[in-house]
């Protein structure tokens, strides 16, 4: 087990934003990745814990093959650009932005007095060149989200729910006292609330702002907990 607490990183942002990146992978930052931060897991490369200043934007930039994903904790922003122009995201909501080989060019920007705070994931799309998309989800209260990857019952690529990809990611929303459990190698963002983890050969007590890596891990929430989750599918 490897534990990483966004606490031990430095502070850091650009434009109306201030965010610690835990993960920057090697493979798509190179000898730009950020000292004491995580590789990713499959086709996922990076993760950033957010907060958008009052009125606070990116700025309209562009991306092109990579799938970005922003998990909106509290607050809300208004999405604009390419893909869904005008959309709003709230606290509990999701949204996939496939950039493939087309690129799609946003801006995110908190429309409120105060702070905010949003997740920001990236993932490698399996095959290049495919046409941008957008697609937006509603987190259950309880239980598990599959916002990302995955195939449906019968092994076939399932892009109606989720883009396709053998990287997966759930979010994981427990109450206290409740467990699940992964037998593949996981890398479990918490969120929110507090939970032990547990594998072969260690136990952790996690809080909001702890990145785990771990195999054949169980988790056992010790408050109301969210944990984003990223594996392989």
């Amino acid at each position: 087990m490897q534990v990483l607490s966004r606490k031990s990183l430095p502070l850091g942002g650009f434009a109306g934003l201030t965010e610690h990146r835990l993960v920057t992978d090697r493979r798509l930052f190179g000898s730009r990745k950020a000292p004491n931060t995580f590789d990713g897991i499959g086709s996922f490369v990076y993760l950033a814990d957010a907060q958008f200043n009052p009125h606070g934007e990116t700025h309209m930039h562009p991306h092109k093959e990579i799938d970005v994903i922003s998990i909106m904790l509290t607050g809300r922003v208004t999405h604009e650009g390419s893909l869904k122009h005008g959309q709003s995201l709230t606290a509990g909501e999701v949204q996939v932005q496939r950039a493939g080989g087309e690129g799609f060019s946003h801006n995110e920007i908190n429309p409120d007095n105060t702070k905010n705070r949003l997740l920001q994931l990236w993932v490698l799309p399996e095959v290049a060149g495919e046409p941008a998309g957008y697609k937006h989800y509603p987190l259950k209260a309880k239980g598990v989200s599959r916002i990302y990857g995955g195939k449906d019952s019968g092994g076939q690529k399932n892009q109606n729910k989720t883009f396709s990809s053998k990287t997966t990611i759930d979010i994981v929303r427990l109450s206290s006292g409740e467990n699940i459990s992964f037998s593949e190698e996981v890398l479990a963002y918490v969120s929110k609330g507090t939970a032990d983890f547990s594998d072969e050969n260690n136990n952790f007590s996690a809080e909001d702002g702890d990145l785990i890596r771990s195999y054949k891990t169980d988790i056992i929430a010790t408050s109301d907990v969210e944990i984003i989750v990223v594996g392989q599918g």
